[in-house]
């Protein structure tokens, strides 16, 4: 199952018939295609008409550097801030990480957006793509803050996708652009990357995503690719039930399994439930390469496009909505 990019702010006809292969479980979203949330609402409403099964639509809205969003929506802070916070006192951070994944949620879903790609739970460690997207360094720290940003996600309705399992925060290289290998041994992972991700877990996070970093001590290839990862470490020992997605396959890190197709072939046999093909030129060569296997999850993918569908009453979402905006007011 593919989640793909689209071109702009409008659909075309080719990426209508997209929409429709049955090898697409849903679409994620950027900048590009965002004007406001007027247009943002009515893309998602042309994208539902348009395919013949229901979609998830998905984006990276985290706040701070990664906001998709912004024109009509509330400018999130970064999760480092919230962490920073927590040192200080952190019960006030616990309710600003609830409340900043409340509003996050909320404005969404308003719009039509199904899921946030949230919360980031690798550690900040030094990572130049991470960075300010990390809560913390300190594992129970990491823990305690994304249990309370589970419990906003939730009680807005979106489902929470942990990233970037097994943990790309402890590593120098940004696999956007480069190969990035991790060389711990798989016992220190699970004393201190892997223990946001237990915790998580636990809390109820319905996804996750994998990171393409390798971990050479644990597995030879990228964790997106490694059924060593997901179905041995992430499922079976760790007692994950949800949906797996793969990080975006156009990024650098990605190519060691070679063209569209082996990265498409690498991620499905490994487990990902879904894959992201986030650069619509690689959208054409992805269908063709998933054409054969269009029975991944699918039943898991809808539960997620299911999360939402009950909203507030009006004069209560309002009023959330503004304690919220007042409590993440001290990171302006």
């Amino acid at each position: 199952m593919l989640v793909i990019g689209l071109s702009g702010a409008s659909l075309g006809a080719h990426e209508i018939a997209w929409l429709r292969h049955p090898a697409v479980a849903g679409v994620i979203l950027f900048t590009r295609n965002f004007i406001d949330r007027d247009q943002l609402a009515a893309l998602c409403a042309d994208i539902r008409d348009a395919a013949v099964r229901p979609l998830l639509i998905c984006v990276d809205q985290e706040g701070g550097p990664v906001q998709r969003f912004r024109t009509g929506f509330h400018r999130l802070p970064a999760l480092a801030r919230i962490g920073a916070r927590y040192h200080e006192d952190a019960s006030a951070a616990c309710r600003s990480a609830e409340r900043h994944a409340w509003l996050m949620a909320t404005e969404l879903r308003a719009a039509g957006v199904d899921l946030s790609f949230a919360p980031v739970v690798d550690l900040a460690r030094g990572n130049r793509a991470i960075g300010e997207r990390a809560f913390d360094a300190d594992p129970e720290v990491v823990s305690d803050l994304l249990r309370a940003y589970l419990r906003g996600m939730h009680s807005a309705g979106m489902a929470a996708t942990l990233k970037h399992f097994p943990g790309h925060g402890s590593v120098l290289e940004d696999t956007h652009f480069d190969d990035a290998v991790d060389p711990r041994p798989l016992e220190r992972l699970r004393a201190e990357d892997l223990r946001p991700f237990a915790a998580g877990i636990e809390a109820g996070a319905e996804a996750v995503m994998m990171a393409h970093v390798r971990y050479p001590a644990v597995a030879p290839e990228p964790a997106g690719y490694s059924a060593r990862w997901i179905t041995e470490i992430l499922r079976a020992e760790m007692g994950f039930r949800g949906v797996v997605f793969s990080d975006d396959i156009g990024m650098a890190a990605a190519h060691s399994a070679g063209g569209v197709a082996g990265r498409i072939h690498a991620h499905l046999d490994a487990g990902c439930d879904a894959v992201l093909v986030c650069s619509p030129d690689l959208v054409e060569a992805s269908l063709a390469a998933v054409s054969e296997r269009t029975g991944s999850n699918a039943m898991a993918l809808t539960a997620l496009i299911g999360q939402g569908r009950t909203m507030l009453d009006a004069g209560l979402a309002e009023s959330l909505r503004q304690a919220a905006i007042a409590d993440l007011a001290v990171f302006d």
